[in-house]
C-alpha cells in the first residue's frame, strides 16, 4: 500500500471517528424522546423497552407546540428572505460599481461584525417600544435582519467580485436592463453562496432565546425556545418531554440543511482550488 492510500486512509479514519462523535449526541436525544423519565434515570444509555409516541403527541398537545412552530418558521423564514435580498442587492451594488463612497460604505457593513448586537439591547427595546412594535413578530423580524445583514454582505460581495465583467457586458448588450442583469444573470451563479447566508442565518435565529424574551409577552407570539422553556418549567421533572421537544424542535433544522448542503458545502468551498 503506497503512501498516498495510506493517507487517505487515515483521513476516512479520523473523520470517521469525528462523524460518530458528532452523532452520538444526536441519536442520544433521539433515542431518550421514546422513554419515561424512569427509564432515563435506570439506564441513560440504553434503548427504550417500548418504542412509542407518547411524548411526542403529549408536547404537541400540551405545549401548544403547532403554535410556537408556526411563530418560528414565520419570523425566521421573513428575517432570512429579507436579509438574502437586501444583502444580495447591497453586496451587488458595491461589488460591481466603482463609486467614491462603496469602499467608504462596504466598512461601514464590515464595522456591525464587530459590534454584538446584544450590547443595544436597552436603546432597541425603547425604540421598539416607541414605534408600538413590542410584543410584535415585527420587533423581532427587524432586529434580525439590521444583526444579519453585515455578515451575508461580507460573504456575497467576495462572490460578486469573483465573477467576470464580461458577463455584464454580455447581457447589457442583449439588453438587459440593469436589474434583469443583477437577477436573471449574477445571482442564478451565486447560488452558492445564498445557501450559506441562508443556513448561517437560518440556525442562530431559528435558536435565538435572547430577544423573544425581551420583545414578546403575549404567549401566542412566542417562538419555539421561549415557547418550549415555559413548557419545560410546568414538566421540569419529565425528562422525555423536554427531549421530545428537542427531537421536533431541531427536525426543521436537520430538513434545510438536507436540501441546502449541496450548495452550502459550495459556497464554503468555492475559492480553494483555482480551475
Amino acid at each position: 500500500m503506497d503512501k498516498q492510500r495510506v493517507n487517505r486512509l487515515l483521513i476516512y479514519v479520523v473523520l470517521g471517528v469525528y462523524a460518530m462523535i458528532v452523532a452520538y449526541p444526536l441519536l442520544l436525544m433521539l433515542v431518550t424522546a421514546f422513554k419515561s423519565t424512569r427509564e432515563i434515570f435506570f439506564a441513560p444509555f440504553a434503548l427504550p423497552k417500548q418504542w412509542n409516541l407518547n411524548n411526542f403527541v403529549a408536547v404537541w398537545e400540551k405545549a401548544n407546540f403547532p403554535i410556537y412552530l408556526r411563530n418560528s418558521v414565520f419570523v425566521t423564514a421573513t428575517s432570512v428572505v429579507l436579509i438574502a435580498g437586501l444583502a444580495s442587492l447591497a453586496a451587488y451594488a458595491l461589488a460591481r460599481y466603482d463609486l467614491p463612497w462603496s469602499n467608504a460604505l462596504y466598512v461601514y457593513f464590515l464595522a456591525g461584525l464587530m459590534v454584538p448586537m446584544r450590547l443595544g439591547v436597552l436603546p432597541l427595546f425603547l425604540l421598539m417600544k416607541n414605534l408600538r412594535l413590542h410584543d410584535t413578530h415585527a420587533s423581532l423580524i427587524l432586529t434580525y435582519v439590521a444583526s444579519g445583514m453585515p455578515m451575508s454582505v461580507f460573504i456575497l460581495t467576495g462572490f460578486f467580485r469573483t465573477l467576470p465583467k464580461e458577463l455584464e457586458f454580455a447581457a447589457r448588450i442583449d439588453g438587459c436592463t440593469e436589474f434583469q442583469v443583477f437577477y436573471k444573470v449574477m445571482l442564478p451563479l451565486i447560488r452558492p453562496a445564498l445557501a450559506t447566508v441562508v443556513l448561517m442565518n437560518f440556525v442562530p435565529l431559528w435558536n435565538d432565546f435572547f430577544f423573544p424574551l425581551i420583545f414578546l409577552r403575549n404567549d401566542a407570539l412566542k417562538t419555539i425556545p421561549l415557547g418550549m422553556t415555559v413548557f419545560f418549567g410546568q414538566y421540569e421533572t419529565n425528562w422525555g418531554l423536554v427531549f421530545a421537544g428537542m427531537v421536533m424542535a431541531s427536525i426543521p433544522l436537520l430538513v434545510l440543511y438536507v436540501l441546502l448542503s449541496q450548495q452550502f458545502i459550495k459556497g464554503l468551498t468555492a475559492g480553494a482550488v483555482k480551475g
